[in-house]
């Protein structure tokens, strides 16, 4: 079994749905590189993950993670496609609250090294959540 299965659940699970920021260091290298920059004036490093969570929670305070895809796992890599839904309350990217509900995908693939990401190629389906609050004309 590969060292890095899980993390990529145990990230939407217990940070982006339960809110626990202080898992982000536990799971994430020191040396963590993010080659999705998944929201405008998105940092860098674990500095990143936290604004992507922190801007998400605030935006969408009900966030669930309705399904999960079994992970797949190659050596110290593993893939996961994961499917969000909530409610969209808070500001996000400069758009206010609209009350909408909303549902996105994600699909993450991440490199494993001693039990932690250390790089994460990832794509959040950000037209489709831009349509569902209104942001992007549908069509």
């Amino acid at each position: 079994m590969s060292e890095g299965v899980g993390l990529i659940e145990r990230f939407y699970k217990d940070v982006i749905e339960s809110g626990n920021l202080a898992l982000i260091d536990e799971l994430a290298a020191d040396s963590y590189v993010d080659h999705e920059m998944a929201l405008p004036g998105q940092p860098s490093g674990k500095d990143g993950v936290k604004f992507f969570v922190n801007t998400m929670r605030s935006a969408f305070p009900d966030i669930k993670v309705k399904e999960i895809e079994p992970s797949v796992t190659a050596g110290n890599m593993e893939a996961c496609h994961v499917v969000l839904a909530g409610t969209h309350r808070g500001d996000l990217a400069g758009i206010p609250a609209t009350g909408k509900s909303v549902e996105f995908d994600c699909t993450d693939i991440i490199r494993v090294e001693g039990g932690k990401v250390a790089e994460h190629w990832g794509t959040t389906d950000n037209l489709s959540l831009m349509q569902q609050i209104g942001a992007v004309a549908v069509g």
